[in-house]
């Protein structure tokens, strides 16, 4: 019995995390609250066959794809009208306009000035004056747009032109190199090894994470063991 119950529960695991996984990034990154009804309904489908032992799996499996297939359907549905868009996800709020909070809006969705003083927080603005808008998306995150005088200088503000910046390519992780992103750079193992070695004094099984710029520069956090050795040798990291 325990170990039907422990093969079951990895079916089912297995199953979900694919449907799961199907349903998007976006389902998992951020919630609306058609998608919350989703995975809490799934939550409590997928338990069923789990814990009654005569229950066949397909009557756990089958509600399970049919709220997932329910939910990729709605959400082909919202990509393409504004109005199921509207009436699935609803649509954002504008909390402060012009600098002034909105408190007819904040009433209607019972939001209070604590709530805006902890998600404005969140966003690093401890002074609510120096933001002329806040808008509250759909997804519960507040986003927050300051006033001119209380942004932070850019390059362009200076008239400054610097080089755009590329992604840095991982080439090491947990001493293991990463020779797909290693091509990319135009380097091979033998290549990074000597790197390391003429710049960090370290060899690659002691890296526990390392990055490549385009510019060349390269960023190395060594293992916690070799760290150890590295500080008794004197060299500092």
């Amino acid at each position: 019995m325990a170990l039907e119950i422990f093969f079951r529960t990895i079916f089912i695991y297995l199953v979900v995390l694919v449907l799961i996984r199907l349903m998007g990034k976006r389902e998992v990154g951020e919630l609306s609250a058609f998608d919350l009804v989703v995975a809490i309904m799934i939550a409590e489908v997928a338990v069923f066959p789990m814990e009654e032992l005569d229950t066949p799996l397909y009557i756990g499996i089958v509600p399970v794809l049919t709220l997932v297939g329910a939910e990729i359907f709605f959400s082909f549905l919202c990509l393409k009208s504004q109005l199921v868009r509207r009436v699935i996800n609803g649509s954002p709020s504008v909390i402060i306009s012009r600098g002034e909070i909105m408190e007819k809006e904040m009433r209607k969705l019972r939001y209070n000035v604590n709530d805006l003083l902890e998600q404005l927080r969140e966003k690093d603005v401890v002074d609510i004056s120096d933001v002329q808008y806040a808008i509250l998306e759909t997804s519960g995150e507040l986003s927050v747009i300051l006033k001119s005088e209380k942004k932070p200088l850019t390059p362009s503000d200076l008239n400054l032109k610097v080089p755009e910046e590329e992604i840095p390519a991982t080439v090491i992780i947990d001493g293991e190199v990463q020779r797909e992103n290693l091509e990319i750079m135009g380097l091979d193992e033998a290549c990074l090894g000597e790197k390391l070695k003429k710049e960090k004094g370290v060899s690659i099984s002691q890296v526990l994470y390392a990055s490549l710029e385009s510019s060349g520069e390269m960023y190395v956090s060594l293992k916690e063991r070799s760290r150890t050795v590295q500080k008794r040798g004197g060299r500092k990291w």
